[in-house]
């Protein structure tokens, strides 16, 4: 391990087992999950859970062969109906949730949170092109497991995910919001049978390797998706020293929310002179982004306050 370049905080990296077909990546984020989380003050089951999901688009998003937009959205009818995160190509992450203010104290996980509902997966390449959105229930305790349904649904890919998120103290900083997560898929190579299901595109090597792969990410705990000491070569190297793990180049990520004035101007000029005068208080209209909580201020017509 002394001599592999580790890879660092905010960053997504992509692994495969030997020469298998199972495939995976890991995540960690510090800097960039602080950002989303911090300005909200979520309860902290809101917080984790959020942190799941942009984990989790982390991961997804970043495999994607083309430049666009891989949007994340839960809803479901507990006390927090929704929760959106998307990642747009070239690594940008942001994240929201709407919750109830009677947030039960001892609520975790999607389905005690979420409730009855589904998970939406949308792939957005553009204005030209067209969306493919796949829809499937919430199945399972934790983002993890309905995730894995997701894949198993919807795609058909045998999957295994682990995923954390909490507050890690660093020195002369506070505590602060760090998030990691490992997933491990069987991808079957090009002209693979994947859709005709796991029993037909795995041989008797593939099963067993797989099956081993699957285990050992289960093993993985949430201190070492967290831990800055310990990076994912180093978690990669614990899981995998046996069939050996290859690692590809690693993909940066951050926060960028993609809010800005001239967007919202544009949206309240879908607005008459009527409903803008309802939105002034103070003698002006201000505008809180959903996503990173920036608020922009617009003159009673709806132009930017700055360009006024």
């Amino acid at each position: 391990m002394s001599e592999v370049r580790e890879t660092g905080d905010d960053a997504v990296l992509p692994f495969q087992v030997g020469d298998s077909a199972v495939r995976g990546r890991v995540v960690r984020l510090a800097g960039a999950i602080d950002d989303i989380l911090t300005p909200h003050d979520y309860p902290d089951a809101v917080s984790e859970l959020l942190g799941e999901a942009v984990c989790l688009v982390a991961m997804m998003g970043s495999a994607l062969k083309f430049d666009g937009k891989l949007i994340f959205q839960a809803q479901g009818d507990g006390p927090v109906p929704m929760i959106v995160a998307d990642y747009v190509a070239g690594g940008a992450l942001r994240g929201m949730a709407k919750a109830a203010p009677d947030l039960p104290a001892e609520a975790r996980g999607i389905a005690a949170l979420t409730g009855k509902g589904h998970i939406a997966m949308t792939i957005d390449q553009g204005p030209d092109m067209e969306r493919y959105q796949a829809v499937t229930p919430i199945e399972g305790e934790a983002l993890s497991d309905a995730a894995v349904a997701y894949f198993d649904q919807s795609e058909q890919i045998p999957t295994v995910i682990r995923l954390a998120v909490g507050r890690i103290a660093e020195p002369g900083a506070g505590e602060r919001w760090r998030a990691g997560g490992v997933m491990a898929q069987f991808v079957p190579g090009e002209g693979g049978a994947r859709e005709r299901g796991e029993d037909v595109i795995m041989g008797a090597f593939d099963r067993e390797i797989w099956e081993r792969s699957a285990a050992f990410v289960e093993t993985v705990q949430a201190d070492e998706l967290l831990d800055p000491a310990i990076s994912p070569e180093r978690l990669l190297y614990r899981l995998f020293h046996e069939d050996g793990a290859r690692v590809f180049d690693a993909q940066s990520v951050h926060h960028d929310c993609g809010c800005n004035s001239g967007k919202i101007a544009a949206v309240l000029e879908r607005y008459g002179e009527e409903e803008l005068r309802d939105m002034v208080e103070e003698g002006a209209i201000t505008v809180t982004c959903e996503f990173c909580r920036k608020a922009y201020q617009f003159t009673p017509s709806g132009r930017p306050a700055d360009a006024a």
